[in-house]
C-alpha cells in the first residue's frame, strides 16, 4: 500500500458521519493547485477523510458545515483499485473559511400542534392544513393562524375530516 504524508485543502461536501470506533469521517473535494487552468466540466477530486483523535473527531461531528473550506494534514492512502478513492487518515485539522450561512427563503412549513401552515416570503396569506392534509382555510396573515385552527376545532371537534 502506498502512504504518502501530505496536506490537502477541499470543501466539506456533506455534514462529517460518526464513524466506527469513535471515529468521523467525511468527503473533502479537493482545490486544484492549478483550478484557473481545468477545462470547466474537469472532474472533482475527492478524497475520503478519517479522523481519530478526540479534538478532531468532536470538531468534525459538531462545528463542520458542507461548503466549509478545510485544510487537512495527515497520511494518504492510494486507492487499492484504480479509480477507487484515496483515503486521508487526518492527523490536524484547520478550518479555513466557513460556509455562508444558510438562508430559509421561498416557502417554509411548519406545525402547529396537528395543524402544518406554509410560510411563503412572497404573501402574507398563511394555508393551514390538517396533519393528514386536509384543507382548514387560509389565514389572512401569520396572526390570524390559531384564530382558523380555533375555528375549525369548534366547528369539526378537532377531527381531520
Amino acid at each position: 500500500m502506498d502512504t504518502t504524508h501530505c496536506t490537502v485543502d477541499g470543501w466539506v461536501d456533506a455534514i462529517p458521519a460518526p464513524g466506527p470506533h469513535g471515529t468521523a469521517m467525511f468527503d473533502l473535494t479537493v482545490c486544484p493547485a492549478d483550478a484557473d487552468t481545468l477545462p470547466d466540466n474537469a472532474p472533482d477530486t475527492v478524497v475520503s477523510c478519517t479522523g481519530t483523535a478526540a479534538g478532531i473527531v468532536h470538531e468534525l461531528l459538531t462545528g463542520i458545515q458542507p461548503g466549509d473550506l478545510l485544510r487537512v494534514t495527515g497520511d494518504l492512502v492510494q486507492p487499492q483499485t484504480p479509480g477507487g478513492p484515496a483515503r486521508l487518515a487526518v492527523e490536524v485539522l484547520e478550518v479555513l473559511d466557513t460556509a455562508p450561512m444558510l438562508v430559509l427563503s421561498d416557502m417554509v412549513i411548519d406545525r402547529y400542534g396537528d395543524y402544518c401552515v406554509i410560510f411563503d416570503a412572497d404573501t402574507d396569506a398563511v394555508p393551514v392544513f390538517t396533519a393528514r392534509g386536509t384543507w382548514v382555510g387560509l389565514a389572512d396573515n401569520p396572526d390570524a393562524i390559531t384564530t382558523l385552527i380555533d375555528i375549525h376545532e369548534r366547528v369539526h371537534g378537532g377531527d381531520d375530516r
